[in-house]
Order: C-alpha cells, then structure tokens, then sequence
C-alpha cells in the first residue's frame, strides 16, 4: 500500500508539472486544429469522387469520418509519438544520473509507467476539451448517439490509456541497449500513426488488411474506442475492445519488465 501510495505521488507530481505547460498547449491546440481541417477536406474529396452509381457504399459514413478525425485530434496527445522514447528518461540513461531511480526504493518499470502515464494524459487534459468545444459546434463533429455509445466509449479510452502507457514504457526501456534512442524514436511514431488510425480511419482501409488491423495492438489505442463512440461499433463489442487492450497491454508490461531487469543486470553506471 505504501509503495502504491508513493506511484501515486509521483504520477500527481507530474501531472501538475505538466499542467503548467499551457501556451504550449494552446500552441498545440491550434496546430491540431488547423490539421484537422486539412484532414476534414481531404476526407471530404475523397468522399465526393469516390461516389457514383456503380460505387460500393463505403465502410463509414462521411460524417462518422469527420468525427473520427476530430477525436483524433482532441486526443492527439495521448498516442505514444510525441516524445519516444521519454525525453528524461533518455537523458538519465546517457548521463548516468539513472543511477538515482535505482536508489529509489520503488520497482524501476512501474515508476517509469507512471511517469508516462502522466506524460500522456496530462496534455490530453489541456487539448481535449477545448478541441471538442469547437469541433461540435462549428466543425462537424457529432456526439455519441446514445448513453450505451458513450459509456462505451469511456471505458475503452481508459484502456486505451493503459496500452498507450505499457506500449510508451517499453519503448523508452530500449534506451537500456542503444546508445542515443533516435532509431526508435523515428520507427515508432509512424507505425502508431498509421495503425492506430491517425492518418486515415482504419475501417477505410482495404478489406485484406482489416484482420491484420485488428490483430495489431495499435487499434485498441484510438481506433476502437472512437468507432464505438460513433455507434460504429455496438457498445455489445466493448468486452472484445477491452479484452484485446488487455491482452496487449499484458504484453508490454511483460516485454518492459523483462527488458529493464535484463538493461540493469548490464547496466554500469561511471563517475562518482
């Protein structure tokens, strides 16, 4: 209880750290905004030419696409590709100084999962609402249709917050074997941005890749959350969405934890 206690005193620490960042997220905010919009009028042509009589309906309504996107931006901050690996961490490791988390009493992994909890949800904080205040007014965003929807909803973003914070943590643990972290920090941001929905809406994707899609963690991240918010997904298919987000969030606590003990055991720490 104890050791729980004091996570929670650092995931609170931070998070009010992080809060004190607002012209940035203001700065951010508008970045988002002027993106979305881009990616609105996109959409928006693509859908105009791809219709015809001889068309097939396609996946998602145009202004399920349209609200998928701005959920993607009022949201932007909590997919792992802002800061991978985390930046702190990453200067710890290169200058030695980690050797303080390990004096720490408390378990290296979980304190590095809190931290990017924190690191991921805080901004979120900052950005989503005003995002969502100006999207379903003027921008053709949509509410969810029912309480079911919504409900649904909710409960896929938290664990969507929780594979998000798995996924970050085992990628800033690949700091332990590289010798600057940049290799990662250039894969992992487009694999996220693509799987996860970011770019285009996966149900738009071709029918051959949506069995890869929905394998892959990526989709538990923003994808099947913001389709159920939509209605596009029954809320019925909640516990499919929840069991995949814990399954692969199983994972990357498994595959951090395995690689911090490993980094560790080799770690060696100069100076004194």
């Amino acid at each position: 209880m104890s050791a729980l206690r004091a996570y929670l005193a650092v995931f609170r620490a931070r998070f009010r750290a992080l809060l004190q960042y607002r012209a940035a997220a203001a700065a951010g905010f508008g970045t988002q905004l002027f993106w979305g919009l881009i990616k609105v009028m996109v959409l928006e042509a693509f859908y105009a030419n791809a219709a015809g009589p001889t068309s097939a309906a396609p996946p998602m309504a145009l202004g399920q696409a349209v609200t998928y996107t701005w959920l993607g931006q009022a949201f932007f901050q909590l997919m792992p590709f802002s800061t991978n690996p985390d930046p702190e961490v990453r200067e710890l490791i290169r200058t030695g100084a980690v050797g303080y988390e390990l004096a720490r009493p408390l378990d290296v992994h979980a304190l590095w999962l809190t931290r990017a909890l924190a690191a991921r949800l805080a901004p979120t904080a900052l950005r989503a609402a005003p995002m969502v205040a100006v999207a379903v007014p003027l921008l053709g965003m949509s509410l969810p249709p029912s309480l079911a929807a919504a409900g649904a909803w909710a409960a896929a973003m938290a664990g969507a917050a929780a594979l998000v914070g798995a996924f970050a943590t085992a990628v800033t643990s690949t700091m332990l074997w590289t010798t600057s972290g940049d290799g990662i920090s250039r894969i992992v941001p487009s694999v996220v941005l693509i799987g996860s929905g970011m770019v285009v809406p996966l149900p738009l994707f071709p029918s051959w890749m949506q069995p890869w899609l929905d394998a892959l963690p990526f989709r538990g991240m923003m994808d099947a959350p913001f389709r159920l918010y939509l209605g596009h997904l029954p809320a019925g298919a909640l516990p499919g969405v929840l069991l995949h987000q814990a399954l692969w969030t199983a994972v990357f606590v498994a595959l951090g934890r395995a690689m911090v003990a490993r980094g560790l055991r080799r770690l060696v720490v100069q100076g004194g």
